[in-house]
């Protein structure tokens, strides 16, 4: 990851994304969004703030993958 990074509040990756703050917590954070890749606890609080570089890069990345590959962690896929 680089030195400079920008984190965004839910609310903040929901505007970026266009999808609701629902949405992002419920079905994609944990499963596609994953904590210390996408996402950090600041201090170990419960407020989560996203790491917009980490996003935007694996949307990009399964954006230009076959349909048929599976993501995984750390950017990864699995081919079916």
């Amino acid at each position: 990851m680089s030195d400079s990074q920008t984190y965004l509040t839910t609310g903040e990756l929901a505007m970026r994304i266009k999808y609701d703050t629902r949405t992002i917590r419920e079905r994609l954070k944990d499963s596609v969004l994953l904590e210390g890749v996408h996402y950090i606890r600041p201090f170990g609080g419960r407020k989560i703030l996203y790491i917009w570089e980490s996003i935007e890069r694996d949307m990009q990345n399964f954006s230009n993958t076959s349909m048929q590959a599976i993501p995984m962690a750390r950017g990864a896929v699995a081919h079916g």
